[in-house]
């Protein structure tokens, strides 16, 4: 029964984490099904308790969501446009958010109890699988039948017959994700390193760590971002941190340069053996390949990258922008499937918002993300660099895309509530 629970719960927190849309039910998508139970679940715990409170900080962070689709409105109103592309952000915020407490709760009645590792032990595990259904899809045809069979759609929830993907995991959202667990993994690793016997987790985490840097920038080259800065915060760790004993430093330096030199051995013997694998490395680590060979850092997405950072050309469009994110073609009477690209065909996330909604949305929607970090670190302390890294990350990203990284911030916030619950109750007890 215990395994069946974590295998639900495992489903459950995938759901939330990737979310897809099924042939079977194309009109939502699984987050929104999570979301409607965390809904129902919170309506439950309130009439029983009698309080309707609501939590501060996530009131907080409410509030800077609201001023996100209230800038959108402004910008829509102004410029006589119909995409609304950012008009209901606080109400996809409490979507997030409703999904991740019922992720939560989930995992507290599966254990008993929640904590913060647990949460991140559940979204590496997750991160972990699709990796390696990714693979399956791409190599097994049965598996592959099955998945196509109740995925629908394209892109990063969907189907992509030109890349990798698992169920609704896909492109730079799930290399965004992605790198968030890598920074995950880099700060459960010291405090592994630390308990007496942790042989076991520690090979278990730094097996994760190199099948989310390898399959994981094979899916989306965006995990490279979150491998880097991982990598950076270890070494940090490793040579500043001083809540960390000597015995556990030397353990912990041990086991990352084995753990690192087979993840390497592995992957130089499929690079060898299968010309599938090296199909999969070259263009994973292309830029490497490219350093290798030329002596040069030569990337096809760059080349295109460099091409779409664009900036508004007049005052206007840099103060309030053009109302258009999606396309300039956006009719609201159309029910039909079309795409017109990206307006002014650039995926950057920068210059996609400037030209939305200008400064004033930019800045409006990078303090929601401050404050939303600073809501985590002020309640979980002992996490305070890594949600620092998180935004760091959110804000690294914006140079190539437009995704963002609420959905890894969510859990946490919810976590506090819980916490609050738990206490509650040994008080009536």
């Amino acid at each position: 029964m215990k395994i069946i629970q974590v295998l639900l719960t495992l489903v459950l927190t995938s759901f939330f984490f990737f979310p897809f849309y099924t042939t079977f039910l194309p009109a939502i998508n699984t987050k929104m099904i999570v979301a409607a139970l965390g809904g129902i679940l919170l309506l439950v715990k309130l009439a029983r308790t009698g309080s309707a409170q609501i939590d501060k900080g996530i009131f907080s962070v409410s509030l800077w969501a609201a001023l996100v689709s209230l800038v959108s409105l402004m910008s829509m109103v102004l410029n006589n446009t119909p995409d609304d592309s950012y008009l209901g952000y606080v109400v996809s915020m409490w979507v997030w958010l409703s999904a991740a407490y019922f992720v939560v709760s989930a995992i507290r009645f599966t254990h008993g109890s929640v904590t913060i590792e647990r949460v991140c032990v559940y979204l590496i595990s997750v991160g972990v699988l699709q990796c390696l259904l990714a693979i399956a899809v791409d190599t097994i045809p049965a598996v592959k039948a099955f998945v196509d069979s109740i995925l629908e759609g394209e892109g990063f929830m969907g189907k992509n017959e030109d890349r990798l993907y698992g169920l609704g995991c896909a492109l730079d959202v799930a290399g965004t994700r992605f790198s968030a667990l890598l920074i995950m993994i880099a700060f459960l690793l010291p405090k592994a390193a630390q308990k007496e016997k942790s042989g076991l987790y520690l090979t278990l985490l730094l097996t994760a760590f190199c099948i989310l840097v390898g399959i994981g920038s094979i899916i989306g080259r965006t995990t490279v971002v979150g491998a880097v800065l991982s990598l950076l915060y270890i070494f940090y760790a490793l040579c500043f941190k001083k809540n960390i004993t000597d015995t556990a430093r030397n353990k912990l330096v041990r086991w990352i340069v084995c753990g690192l030199c087979a993840g390497l051995v592995v992957a130089a013997g499929l690079y060898n053996v299968s010309p599938q694998w090296r199909k999969y490395f070259q263009f994973g680590f292309e830029g490497f390949f490219s350093l290798a060979e030329t002596g040069h850092w030569e990337v096809h997405s760059n080349t295109q990258l460099a091409a779409q950072f664009i900036l508004p050309d007049n005052m206007w469009t840099w103060i309030i922008g053009d109302g258009y994110i999606a396309s300039t073609t956006i009719d609201p009477y159309y029910i039909g499937k079309t795409w017109t690209g990206f307006y002014k065909g650039t995926d950057v996330g920068y210059s996609r918002f400037l030209f939305y909604f200008g400064l004033i949305g930019l800045t409006t929607f990078s303090l929601f993300f401050v404050k939303t970090c600073q809501v985590c670190a002020d309640r979980i302390k002992e996490y305070r660099d890594m949600f620092i890294i998180f935004l760091l990350i959110n804000f690294i990203v914006w140079f190539k895309v437009s995704t963002d990284i609420f959905v890894v911030f969510a859990p946490f916030l919810c976590l506090s509530a819980l916490k609050k619950e738990e206490c509650q109750e040994l008080v009536e007890q």
